[in-house]
């Protein structure tokens, strides 16, 4: 794993969330290092537990591509708690959840995001890679448009975020 210099921090991101969030980034180069595109994501219950960790289960080649590492975490966190305990529960995640995951994680009743590296700057390392056709829908918007309340942290950490990206998406000459 590489060392990427220290991000800003934003005021609400606490020790803790700036642990989990790391712990996220981890297993996006985790994921990165088995073949598969670097995304990580965990959820942590209201009590500070880690409920689920992911990998990003998707590459060019096989696994599919609603097989994100958010959308596998709160699905199977929705498996594992009761609504009432996900209500409480925090998915950390070392990229902005596509409309995709943002949607799972809202059916699946997660209270709150906390991300590192925005859909924004995802696109501008990114660009045109058809294997990730980055949509320019913050997950802010796709919360917004339900009937409940979904905190949003992010980008923070987000320097540290891409640094597992870097190269990844380069496509040969």
């Amino acid at each position: 794993m590489e060392t990427a210099q220290p991000s800003t921090v934003a005021a609400d991101l606490t020790e803790n969330d700036a642990a989990h969030l790391r712990h996220a980034i981890a297993l996006s180069w985790e994921a990165r290092e088995n073949g598969r595109h670097p995304f990580g994501a965990l959820v942590v219950s209201g009590a500070g537990d880690v409920v689920v960790r992911t990998l990003n289960n998707f590459s060019g080649d096989e696994g599919g591509p609603t097989q994100h590492a958010e959308l596998v975490a709160v699905r199977e966190a929705a498996r594992l708690l009761p609504a009432t305990e996900l209500r409480e529960a925090t998915l950390y995640t070392s990229a902005e959840p596509c409309a995709m995951c943002a949607g799972a994680t809202y059916w699946c009743g997660i209270g709150r995001v906390v991300y590192a590296l925005g859909e924004d700057q995802l696109l501008q390392i990114t660009g045109d890679h058809p294997e990730n056709p980055t949509l320019q829908l913050p997950c802010r918007v796709v919360f917004a448009a339900g009937q409940r309340p979904t905190e949003v942290v992010g980008p923070v950490l987000d320097d540290e975020a891409a640094a597992a990206h870097e190269g990844f998406w380069e496509r040969p000459a």
